[in-house]
């Protein structure tokens, strides 16, 4: 049976005339009664952030109602969405807050809290690769519905997945902001562990930037670097126009001119990924 249209966002489940003091929808509850959601995909929070969102809640209150639903305990509830105001709201002393009670499933617990979190930016490209996988092997989602239900496409939720491949250490790194999603995925295409984790001392130790990352990968693999194949070098139009494919297609692209027309190479990593890249392509 088809699901609700959750990648829409939370604001089908929040009144837009919600005011805090008026109610509009919502109920108080108290803190107290309010559990975290175990399928909460956020692991951390960063600590200024929150408290600038406390000092905010002090003197604005809390302009958007939380999500909850009911336990079986009906004196218990368990948060849904908004988890960094409700840390926050207590660090600001509040013994209350606004919320919305809505029936939910675990799955559509999960929904929710990832959909919340991409739509802030909240989540490290692990933390959303991890829930990703969660709704893919726990719950049966194929990752075209895993993109449909989140707002992404196919390509991005395919490319962000593949980042668990990658060893340990390299997640670390994506995870704590040492290098990016975009950094990893040129890791993913080193043939191992060794020669990925060596490639990322070198990009951390040359602050090396995506492009750069990518030629060292190039390096690695035995391959021609690019800089010498390039010839003329590209036109700033052209490498603005890499940039934009290479952000609809979740792949290095590189646009070759030649004297009368050129070549587009689109780089793939995997099977899964080039039948990702096709459909979106033939839309």
């Amino acid at each position: 049976m088809p699901k609700r249209g959750l990648g829409k966002g939370l604001d089908a489940l929040i009144p837009g005339d919600f005011q805090p003091e008026a109610g509009g929808g919502a109920q108080f509850f108290l803190i107290n009664q309010i559990q975290p959601n175990p399928s909460q995909p956020r692991v951390d929070m960063d600590d200024d952030n929150l408290k600038e969102l406390a000092d905010s809640i002090r003197e604005h209150g809390i302009i958007q109602p939380l999500i909850l639903t009911r336990n079986q305990d009906e004196e218990k509830f368990t948060l849904i969405a908004g988890e960094r105001r409700l840390v926050a709201a207590s660090m600001a002393g509040l013994e209350s807050v606004p919320a919305i009670v809505r029936d939910a499933s675990e799955q559509e617990r999960l929904e929710l809290a990832l959909i919340e979190n991409i739509q802030r930016e909240d989540l490290t490209p692990i933390e959303a690769a991890k829930a990703y996988e969660k709704l893919q092997e726990e719950f049966g989602l194929s990752q075209e519905l895993i993109a449909t239900r989140v707002g992404k496409s196919r390509v991005a939720v395919t490319n962000t997945i593949r980042l668990l491949k990658l060893p340990e250490s390299i997640q670390m790194a994506v995870a704590r902001g040492k290098v990016s999603e975009g950094h990893a995925r040129a890791l993913l295409g080193l043939p191992n562990k060794k020669a990925q984790e060596a490639a990322l001392q070198t990009i951390e130790k040359n602050n090396l930037n995506v492009r750069q990352a990518e030629e060292l990968v190039r390096k690695f693999s035995g391959e021609k670097p690019e800089s010498k194949r390039r010839k003329p070098s590209k036109s700033a139009e052209i490498k603005s126009i890499e940039d934009d494919l290479r952000s609809r297609l979740g792949t290095k692209i590189s646009i070759n001119q030649g004297k009368k027309g050129g070549t587009i190479v689109i780089h793939y990593y995997s099977q899964e990924e080039l039948e990702a890249i096709i459909e979106t392509i033939s839309g």
